[in-house]
């Protein structure tokens, strides 16, 4: 009896995987997220100090997100990938050596700008990459697998940055986050690249005149630019509000990181489970939504730690749905424009997500954060009946 031979995994493939698995890992494995807050309260900044950073920083990536993208269509995207790094490391590297609000902003902006670099880029240069090898229905999967990394770093720097913050202070913190960019911009180098950029005084302009060309052309692209923000803008903008949310469950503080976990890990699943949905199409995404809101819903309304079960279930069916999305919206674009309109959904999430905290802000004002939690589930029921009831849409080129 002879058994069949299995294909090997083609070893392109595998180093392009591992390389992205390694850069996301790399990037969000920064030591001075969970604490950088404690650094600007012991330099004497007031909240509304603090607070004006933060909008610095959303400024700057959404003034950057488009133009980045642009960019990364018209020259190497694997050479944004190891600026925007280095350009975060600098930032960082400011922070702790002259730690004052002037080089606090300066680092925000330079954090923002490293972003809006890698953002837009990093889809199309491994879209691109995973096509060129016959293999871009692999993309969902492994784009999956790669915002996993990132959360499983992000999980990893909350546990050692209060270690590490004891033993050393900021400086260590700080050294440490310089270091993760550093490596991270190293790691960039290894992603291939086959394509060649566009040459010519027309070509800073051209890919975003493609880009919005191809948009207006085609209905179904237009769909699946607005269902990115529409997926991703709500739920990560609550993100930053769960510390809040665990809280108000009332636990003692220093149980709320331990319950944090518990969300983080229901996203990580999600990105490891986002290649298995694309099985579901458009009515199972439909579904997903629907039910990751209703468990949101009522996970944070039951406002119990039991509750942050269903919480840590719906930001994992989000985290999936987010995925999908952006795989939807890889496969209808064509190759010209794909870093530019990667990049016109990114700002397109970064606008819907600043008007999410002013929606919060004005509800959690006058109730409790679970109700705010609660209301902002309707929007998921909302883009679920859309995806159900909307004529199916199919692009040009045949793309479902």
């Amino acid at each position: 009896m002879t058994s069949t031979p299995t294909r090997a995994p083609d070893p392109r493939v595998r180093r392009l995987t591992t390389t992205l698995y390694g850069y996301a890992f790399l990037e969000d494995f920064v030591l001075l997220y969970p604490v950088y807050a404690l650094l600007f309260n012991d330099t004497g900044l007031t909240v509304w100090q603090i607070s004006s950073l933060f909008a610095l920083w959303s400024v700057t990536g959404v003034l950057l997100e488009v133009p980045s993208g642009v960019w990364a269509d018209a020259v190497s995207r694997r050479l944004l990938l190891w600026l925007g790094p280095l350009l975060t490391a600098a930032g960082f590297a400011l922070w702790v050596l002259l730690p004052s609000y002037g080089a606090f902003a300066v680092g925000f902006v330079l954090w923002g700008a490293g972003g809006a670099l890698a953002s837009g880029a990093l889809e199309a240069l491994v879209h691109d990459e995973l096509e060129r090898l016959g293999a871009a229905g692999r993309y969902a999967r492994i784009m999956g697998r790669a915002r996993a990394a990132g959360l499983v770093a992000v999980m990893a720097a909350m546990g050692l940055a209060g270690p590490v913050l004891g033993r050393g202070g900021h400086t260590a913190v700080g050294a440490a986050s310089v270091l993760a960019c550093l490596l991270t911009a190293a790691t960039a180098l290894r992603f291939p690249e086959h394509r060649s950029p566009a040459a010519g005084h027309r070509r800073w302009t051209a890919p975003l005149r493609a880009g919005l060309a191809e948009a207006r052309a085609d209905r179904s692209v237009r769909g699946a630019l607005l269902l990115v923000p529409a997926v991703g803008a709500v739920w990560g903008a609550l993100d930053e509000y769960t510390p809040l949310l665990v809280r108000d469950t009332g636990v003692a503080d220093e149980t709320v990181p331990y319950l944090l976990l518990l969300i983080w890990a229901g996203a990580t699943a999600g990105s490891l489970l986002a290649g298995e949905g694309e099985r579901l199409g458009t009515a199972g995404l439909a579904a997903l939504l629907a039910g990751a809101g209703l468990a949101l819903a009522v996970g944070s309304l039951a406002g119990t730690p039991a509750g942050l079960i269903l919480v840590a279930l719906a930001f994992g069916g989000f985290q999936a749905a987010t995925v999908l999305a952006d795989a939807r919206l890889q496969r209808r674009i064509g190759d010209t424009g794909r870093a530019t309109l990667t990049s016109l959904a990114g700002l397109g999430t970064e606008l819907a997500t600043v008007a999410v905290f002013g929606g919060y802000a004005l509800i959690a004002s006058q109730s409790r954060h679970s109700t705010a939690f609660a209301v902002f589930a309707l929007p998921y029921a909302v883009t679920a009946l859309l995806l159900v009831f909307k004529r199916p849409l199919r692009s040009p080129r045949g793309i479902p």
